[in-house]
């Protein structure tokens, strides 16, 4: 008898057991769509191109896209919009590559060293809390009206949240790990490849998203002072002249722009952090 009921309950314990492994992988936001990341641009522009059709939209201030394409073609045929989109990325570019690099040796000073974070981290955060724009005025006196202003706003839009992500991930880096590397014996620099750079990627790539966004931020209103080229430079003039098809030439190119850096970040954020399990992989 005891071994019928032994029998007739095992079935049972592997169907309730099966029953939770499909309610815990239920809880999963599932696999990954396609594409997904263009859907919801994709949408908008449908949108838009159905309000234009419909009439719902004042072709003065929202022209329909095809309108905007065709000024986007002339532009380019006239070799006008070619020459502004390499000077907004080449500002871009420079101005990306210092912060970068500010940032990440920033971060390594003063989340390796007490000292360092004394120094270094109080002076960042009030960095952080004055209006990166609203230093314009005090470095066009220091570095004239030149490119080199530009370049700084851009370096200092993209290091601070490089500079705190990548701090807060050495932060919060498990004391544990520290001991263990002590009593293996690593060297400082065995210490940092094997422990702090593992555990501070996550959030370095966070940071350098949000760097990458800053940038293109930081750009649009660069040039718009002095400047006789680039993306802003074209949109300010075309407000001038109430050009309002070739201002969202501008700003489509500014989030194509975005959109293919940050997807560039995350699929090399995939490629070097294969090795975590996360709801995102």
């Amino acid at each position: 008898m005891s071994a019928v009921t032994t029998t007739t309950a095992a079935p049972a314990a592997v169907a309730q057991e099966g029953h939770r492994v499909r309610r815990r992988r239920g809880l999963a936001p599932g696999r990954r769509l396609p594409a997904a990341r263009l859907t919801g641009p994709a949408v908008l522009v449908a949108l838009w191109a159905a309000a234009s059709a419909a009439g719902q939209l004042d072709p003065g201030a929202i022209p329909a896209p095809w309108t905007v394409l065709r000024t986007a073609g002339r532009l380019w045929t006239a070799g006008t919009l070619p020459t502004d989109i390499l000077t907004s990325l080449e500002r871009a570019a420079y101005g990306f590559a210092i912060g970068l690099t500010a940032g990440v040796l920033l971060a390594l000073a003063s989340g390796l060293s007490r000292v360092g974070e004394a120094l270094i981290d109080g002076t960042v955060q009030l960095n952080r809390a004055i209006p990166t724009l609203g230093l314009i005025p005090l470095f066009i006196l220091w570095l004239g009206i030149g490119e080199t202003f530009k370049i700084a706003i851009i370096a200092i839009v993209v290091y601070i949240p490089i500079y705190l992500n990548t701090h807060a991930a050495l932060s919060g880096i498990d004391s544990r790990y520290v001991e263990l590397a002590e009593v293996q014996g690593l060297s400082r620099l065995q210490f940092v490849r094997q422990i702090v750079v593992p555990g501070a990627l996550p959030g370095f790539f966070v940071g350098l998203r949000l760097g990458v966004t800053g940038s293109w931020l930081g750009l649009v209103v660069l040039e718009q002072i002095n400047a006789t080229s680039g993306l802003g430079y074209m949109m300010f003039q075309a407000q001038n002249y109430g050009q309002s098809d070739v201002i969202l030439v501008g700003l489509l190119v500014y989030g194509v722009f975005g959109l293919v850096s940050d997807s560039a970040v995350r699929l090399v954020e995939r490629r070097v952090l294969s090795w975590r399990r996360t709801l995102s992989s």
